[in-house]
Parts: C-alpha cells; sequence; structure tokens
C-alpha cells in the first residue's frame, strides 16, 4: 500500500516485539561460520527520526520505546522524550538487552542521537562481512531514503519491488541459510493473502529456511484468522513453528485500533523460544501493566 509509512509507527509496541525476536534470531544464526542471507519483505525506509517528520505526529514511540526505556532504567512511571538513553541493567532480559543495546549503538553514530533504527539498520548491524541483505520496499520516497542509508553497504541490495513475489525469486541462497521476515502494513485485506501466499511458496522453495511473520491483533475477520493460517501453512510443509502474541489491551468486539501484535516463526532458531519467554512478560509489565498480557504457543514437530 504506497500511502502506508511506517514512520508514524516507529518504535512502538510492535516494532519492539518484531525488533526483539528479529535481533535474538540474528544473533544466533550468525554464530555459524557459514554465510546468512537476510530477506526483508517490507522494509520501509531503514531508519526513523523520532523527533521530527511523521515519526513526531503520532509519538507512538512514548507508550513504546520510551516507556520500555523508563521500565528497563528503573524509572517506570517517567516519562522521556527523544533523545534517549540507556542504562544496561541485569534485570532486562538477555534478548531485550541485546535489542536496547543495538538501537543505542545506532544513537550513537554523529547525527542519529533522536533516530530509532528500522529492521534493515537493526540487521545490517548484526550481519558479518561474508553475510548478505536483500531489502523489498514498493514506496518510492522510503525505498530513496533506504537506498541512501544502504549506499555505502557492500552487503545489501535494495529492490523497489514487491516483497511478496520477491521473496521466493532470491530463495533458496547458494548457502542454504536465510532468515526472512515478512512484515507488511495489513492496511489492505489482501495483505492477509500476500503473506500466507509468499509463506507457502517460499517453503516449497526453500522448506528449511527461517521465517518471521509479523502480525497485529485487530477485531477484523482476517486478522482474527490469519496467525491460525500460517501455522497451517507450517504444519503442511512439516516444518515447526512458534506463534508469540504480545498485547496491552484486549478489544471489545467490533473495536477499532490495532491492541498488540504477534510473530508467527517458522522453523524458529533454539534460541528464539527460550528468549521470547524471558521477554514477553516483561515486555507486558513494561508497557502495559494494568491491561497487558502475552501467550507463547509452539508446534510438536
Amino acid at each position: 500500500m504506497l500511502s502506508y509509512r511506517h514512520a508514524f509507527h516507529a518504535g512502538n509496541h510492535a516494532d519492539i516485539l518484531k525488533h526483539t525476536a528479529l535481533v535474538c534470531c540474528l544473533d544466533y544464526m550468525t554464530k555459524k561460520d557459514v554465510p546468512l542471507l537476510y530477506v526483508d519483505s517490507h522494509a520501509g525506509a531503514g531508519a526513523y527520526q523520532l523527533d521530527t517528520g511523521y515519526a513526531s505526529q503520532n509519538r507512538e514511540w512514548e507508550e513504546g520505546y520510551a516507556r520500555l526505556l523508563s521500565y528497563a532504567n528503573g524509572s517506570p512511571e517517567r516519562r522521556v522524550s527523544a533523545p534517549l538513553s540507556y542504562t544496561p541493567s541485569a534485570a532486562v532480559p538477555e534478548a531485550l538487552r541485546a535489542y536496547l543495546e543495538a538501537i543505542a549503538a545506532f544513537r550513537a553514530r554523529p547525527g542519529a542521537e533522536s533516530s530509532y533504527p528500522g529492521s534493515p539498520a537493526l540487521a545490517l548491524s548484526r550481519l558479518r562481512a561474508h553475510d548478505r541483505a536483500v531489502f523489498f520496499e514498493l514506496h518510492p520516497s522510503d525505498c530513496a531514503l533506504l537506498l541512501k542509508l544502504c549506499s555505502e553497504e557492500p552487503r545489501a541490495r535494495v529492490r523497489r519491488e514487491d516483497g511478496f513475489s520477491g521473496l521466493k525469486a532470491v530463495l533458496p541462497p547458494a548457502s542454504k541459510r536465510a532468515l526472512c521476515l515478512v512484515d507488511p502494513s495489513y492496511e489492505l485485506a489482501s495483505d492477509y493473502e500476500g503473506a500466507q501466499r509468499a509463506l507457502r511458496e517460499a517453503l516449497k522453495r526453500f522448506a528449511t529456511g527461517s521465517f518471521l511473520l509479523w502480525y497485529p491483533l485487530l477485531e477484523r475477520a482476517e486478522a482474527k484468522a490469519f496467525p491460525a493460517l500460517l501455522r497451517s501453512e507450517a504444519e503442511a510443509a512439516g516444518r515447526p513453528w512458534l506463534d508469540a502474541r504480545l498485547w496491552l489491551r484486549v478489544n471489545a468486539p467490533g473495536e477499532r485500533g490495532m491492541a498488540g501484535s504477534g510473530i508467527i516463526a517458522v522453523n524458529p532458531p533454539f534460541a528464539l523460544v527460550t528468549a521470547l519467554g524471558e521477554c514477553l512478560p516483561y515486555l507486558a509489565a513494561a508497557l502495559s501493566p494494568a491491561t497487558g498480557g502475552w501467550s507463547l504457543d509452539t508446534s510438536s514437530a
């Protein structure tokens, strides 16, 4: 959807769940010497300024990344505004520490003090010299920003193409190792079908690849049915799956707005189940102690 700009939502609760899982997977998968391919189906601009432009309008990061930082720094009620800093704490789960430290390192660069890294920037911070990344982004403005971010990055290719169809075109990699993130906006009903089809076709081409599919928790029929459809695609291919959900509230029937979000991981790295089991209750307490919650389900495959 070419009207969608992720900058409005940068650093919100959905980004926290998605990016914590992403950093955890990349850190685990890059322990092996064999090259890794990272694929981002809807890459966005790659990084965002929190105190200017779209991100400064809705300021969703205040109830997401800023609230988490406040909680991690020992001041759960403190309101923070950009620039934000993180003081490492042993009480923070290991995978969340890795996520927060990755953002802190990104923001430590000159001129990036008020920024938030999207999935492309986070992925590039974890990939090694012999790894590769392919970023798909259709929006012309975001694609231009992403090209600028990657202009001196030999590991990355930016393609202004549909990520759903582009995903299968880059699989399987020669190394037979890949992590693919699929996270459209879901503002179009067709995104649900597109993500499901992309997973099905990718598993046919590369059954052993690791896939992360983000989804929103909404009171819409297609949204409520979607996680089960993704799990069924994994089971039809005989592959294990993980379904992690984090919500800030429970929507009443017919209520509008995103109550939370989830991640389906197909062929999840070994470390992800344990990491999310530690992070999810911490995030629910940090972001919405009164009405938040979480769940974590896995297959028996």
